[in-house]
């Protein structure tokens, strides 16, 4: 499952994030490394962009970007 298509108000680990060069750079520099906890905050009304909550901060995706980036649903208790 991409970042993408998970739903507003759940909870994932990243696993991995594709992409090559400055894409994939900028994606990590801004924390969107594998092993990090993020969940999706917000969708916007047409569907781009979305909003996520990781480290402590919320990060604005493009719908384009967050496709490259792999995460495991949490599973609710």
């Amino acid at each position: 499952m991409t970042l993408d298509q998970l739903p507003t108000g759940a909870s994932g680990v990243i696993t991995q994030v594709s992409g090559e060069g400055a894409l994939r750079r900028r994606l990590l520099d801004m924390g969107l490394t594998p092993r990090t906890r993020v969940y999706v905050r917000k969708v916007a009304p047409l569907g781009d962009p979305i909003e996520v909550t990781l480290r402590g901060y919320e990060l604005t995706l493009l719908r384009q970007d967050a496709r490259r980036i792999a995460v495991a649903e949490d599973k609710p208790c």
